[in-house]
């Protein structure tokens, strides 16, 4: 006999609160079906706006789900993917005890007022790790060798064979290629473009030496895999210490040959110095897959260079991504509740929080 939980599921555009559903029934039925149900956000443009604004600004600035408002007074558990968890939805949910997020990255959740509070804040590490790696390995190609550009080129009518990298265009074979960052997606990178036969450089000052070099690498400075890389592939999580990392300064240690790619996080690089690097050619080119802005605003200056390749934040968007990352966070919940050891508890500091400790006591007892 287990405790009955009652939880508010949140799902949005990108992932509809059916999945999380499915996902509850199959790892978490077992503690009751006293749930809340709806999407956050289900309009696909306006999700994509307000979630990059709480990726700028952080959840406080958004308001209270009104689902929570009506119904989530008294539920224990809070899950979803992009639903902002501020302080003001903690103030709505006096029994809140689990947050959980389908997703790597909490920037929508205030981590460390869930913590003062004594809230256990979930997240998905390495859900769309594959698709982001295989993404950055496209975007470099793509880059290097005009793929979209010919692409484009042959769909407005012209045969183009042309390019402003036309005279140094890159085998990938012999080539060295630099990350920064060496989390799972980093790694995997690192792993995919093993059969190319590259040199492989790696700055994360988070990941012991001998780990990098146990897979394969080189751990070197920053300054160095700018300097001495001809594609940088950025895999670092945005945070006060990397936001805006690669400035005019850091590019300008680049070759002029080197490319730039970008499928983590906007706020890593200084766009205004990327977009004036690339008028003026002091590096072959970038790949970009995020932005400041989006949709990208119609008088950016990426817009107008033709050295340079453009998504539309699509990078961890894989149908395998999306559909089994709420499964991932409700088996993971499971653990905790169950006894076992959860992989993807963000504050395992709250364990120790009498307060979650006896709520947690209580449900293991039923």
């Amino acid at each position: 006999m287990t405790t009955a939980i009652k939880a508010v599921l949140l799902g949005d555009a990108m992932i509809p609160v059916r999945g999380f559903e499915q996902a509850w029934r199959k790892h978490l039925g077992a503690f009751g079906d006293d749930l809340v149900v709806g999407d956050w956000e289900p309009d696909w443009a306006q999700l994509q706006y307000r979630r990059l604004e709480v990726e700028k600004a952080g959840p406080e600035h958004e308001t209270v789900p009104e689902q929570i408002l009506a119904s989530g007074t008294d539920a224990e558990l809070l899950a979803g993917l992009f639903v902002p968890v501020s302080s003001k939805v903690m103030e709505a949910m006096p029994k809140l005890k689990i947050v959980g997020v389908s997703r790597a990255g909490v920037e929508n959740v205030n981590v460390a007022e869930a913590t003062a509070r004594g809230i256990a804040v979930f997240h998905v590490m390495g859900r769309n790790a594959h698709a982001v790696s295989d993404f950055a390995i496209g975007m470099m190609l793509s880059e290097a060798r005009n793929i979209a550009r010919a692409h484009n080129a042959i769909k407005t009518g012209t045969w183009r064979k042309t390019f402003s990298n036309s005279e140094i265009v890159p085998e990938l074979t012999g080539r060295t290629i630099g990350l920064v960052g060496f989390g799972y997606i980093g790694s995997l990178v690192a792993k995919k473009l093993s059969g190319f036969d590259v040199r492989v450089l790696v700055y994360d000052p988070y990941t012991d030496p001998d780990v990098l070099r146990a897979a394969g690498v080189e751990p070197v400075s920053l300054e160095t895999v700018l300097t001495e890389a001809d594609i940088v592939s950025l895999h670092a999580r945005l945070s006060d210490e990397s936001k805006g990392m690669i400035g005019a300064d850091q590019l300008a240690l680049m070759k002029p040959t080197a490319i730039l790619i970008n499928t983590a996080r906007a706020g890593l690089v200084d766009e205004a110095a990327l977009a004036e690097t690339l008028r003026e050619n002091r590096i072959a080119g970038a790949a970009l897959d995020v932005f400041s802005t989006e949709p990208i605003p119609a008088d950016s200056p990426f817009l107008e260079l033709d050295n340079v390749t453009l998504t539309t934040h699509l990078a961890g968007t894989t149908a395998d991504a999306l559909s089994n990352s709420p499964f991932l966070l409700m088996d993971d919940i499971s653990k905790l509740l169950t006894g076992d050891k959860p992989r993807f508890l963000k504050n395992p500091e709250v364990l120790a929080d009498p307060r979650f400790a006896e709520w947690l006591s209580a449900v293991k007892q039923g």
